[in-house]
């Protein structure tokens, strides 16, 4: 630890505690990590190369799931690694430019999925409520332009959340209660008034999660609406099933981020914020490509093709 000189100290490493209270099971963590993090990889790059090869999937939907897989392997490449080498390793360290990289990135990535999650609920309000104008109205310059507007947001707010952490001091204790860079934990070891930053967060992510929301329940309320008036059985089905799969995405989504929002800042619940943290950065971007694409038959017909296709050139 060095001290600058003047008014403000500051902490050139932190350390990752992880969950080294727990030896006996950093290995078997390790390997279901591991094996998490592989799956998450594989599946959402599967994702995005099933959408760019059938032309049947050249859809605004296919068009918001492959931005949402690539949001998927992002926020989980943030986390993910560290999380593996101070499992492994005895230096748990991580520099203070480093730590701040990766809470830019983790920040920026996960408000830019939900706002991503937001916009998937639009799209599917427009082609419920207006099947025959959804070519027309999802154009392909409002798709590439919302894409565009939940990245920019997501890099204002996180650069905005980071900026507010770097103004602190931090002296004393460098050791971070956590197994990444999340944002309660490097404020617990600041030695300055934390009021400034502490508010811009509760503005940032209160105004983030309450808009996402709004946006989500707004859309499902005309869709369900929509729903309830349509005379067949067919039609009823094929609107629920096109909804089904977002809706159990943004559930797993915003239930872990209310679940982390509720939990006190006590020393009592960091092993339930590191679970959750877990959860939300490493088991969602696995969950959701298995979502998505098991209850997607042109998603399921293209992985099958691919793979038989590739398991027949390695045959010959």
């Amino acid at each position: 630890m060095e001290l600058d000189e003047g008014n403000q100290s500051s902490v050139t490493t932190f350390i990752l505690l992880g969950f080294s209270e727990y030896p006996h099971v950093q290995m078997p963590l390790f390997l279901v990590f591991l094996t998490v993090y592989t799956v998450t990889l594989v599946g959402n790059l599967g994702i995005i190369v099933v959408v760019r090869i059938n032309p049947k999937l050249h859809t605004p939907m296919y068009f918001f799931l492959s931005h949402l897989s690539f949001l998927d392997i992002c926020y989980s490449s943030v986390f993910t690694p560290k999380l593996l080498e101070i499992l492994v390793t005895e230096d748990r360290s991580i520099s203070f430019k480093g730590c701040m990289v990766q809470f830019f990135f983790i920040c920026a990535f996960v408000i830019t999925e939900m706002f991503m999650l937001a916009v998937m609920a639009y799209d599917r309000f427009v082609a419920v409520c207006n099947p025959l104008l959804y070519t027309v109205a999802m154009s392909q310059k409002l798709c590439a332009l919302l894409v565009a507007g939940t990245y920019t947001w997501g890099g204002i707010c996180s650069l905005t959340l980071t900026y507010s952490l770097l103004e602190l001091s931090y002296c004393g204790s460098n050791i971070i209660n956590h197994f990444g860079c999340e944002y309660s934990a490097i404020l617990s070891l600041s030695c300055s008034d934390p009021y400034f930053s502490q508010m811009t967060c509760l503005v940032i992510s209160t105004f983030n999660e309450a808009c996402s929301l709004l946006i989500i329940l707004a859309s499902y309320i005309f869709i369900v609406a929509t729903i309830i008036k349509m005379p067949s059985a067919g039609g009823l089905q094929k609107a629920f099933s096109t909804c089904a799969s977002h809706l159990t995405a943004i559930t797993i989504f915003h239930g872990i981020i209310l679940l982390l929002y509720c939990v006190p800042n006590s020393k009592s619940s960091w092993l339930l914020v590191k679970v959750a943290t877990v959860f939300f950065t490493v088991m969602i971007p696995m969950l959701n490509p298995l979502i998505y694409s098991l209850r997607n038959k042109d998603v399921k017909d293209t992985a099958r093709k691919l793979i038989h296709t590739k398991l027949l050139s390695h045959s010959m």
